[in-house]
């Protein structure tokens, strides 16, 4: 066995993080089923309980949660050089641990239009901070007799704030006085 198929083999839920072309075919035998397939995105560079609370809710809108993850060079281009803090490939293995999601599929792009368009979900999910208006792929999933929804936000969450807390920690002096 070589060195990559051990590190594969080694991969938390990898029957969850899967490349579009190995996603579609499961969607398909899911809806075949019956079940009712929901579509969110985002860059989960800092996993907190904001986003865990918020892809709860997004699950309990259908059947299945298919999540569309910011490539890391995707996350460059909209959040800048420092980010993402932590790698594609273990930001999937976060959010694959969660039993609220059924599937992780990357982005490159800096809109996740292209992949909503080959996903075709029942339901479109975005968090608080989006109006349906401004929600990208909205206008193609209604058009489709879909529907688009804006869970409420968690207030005192968020990765930014995380961030900065983590460098105001850095920058005190090691007897935690002020500087």
């Amino acid at each position: 066995m070589s060195k990559t198929d051990k590190t594969k083999k080694n991969i938390p839920h990898k029957d969850k993080i899967l490349p579009l072309e190995k996603l579609l075919p499961r969607l398909e035998v899911e809806r075949a089923a019956g079940k009712r397939v929901v579509f969110t995105n985002g860059c989960f560079d800092i996993l907190h309980p904001g986003h865990i609370a918020y892809l709860e809710d997004a699950a309990a809108c259908g059947d299945v949660l298919v999540l569309g993850l910011n490539s890391d060079a995707s996350v460059r281009r909209l959040k800048g050089a420092e980010r993402p803090i932590n790698s594609e490939h273990d930001r999937a293995v976060m959010l694959a641990g969660l039993a609220s999601i059924d599937y992780v599929t990357f982005f490159e792009e800096d809109t996740p239009i292209e992949l909503i368009r080959a996903v075709a979900p029942d339901v479109l999910v975005k968090g608080g901070d989006w109006t349906i208006e401004n929600i990208v792929g909205a206008d193609f999933v209604q058009g489709r007799g879909g529907e688009v929804f804006s869970l409420p936000f968690r207030q005192g969450y968020s990765t930014t704030s995380l961030i900065e807390k983590i460098k105001a920690l850095r920058e005190k002096p090691a007897d935690g006085r002020d500087a």
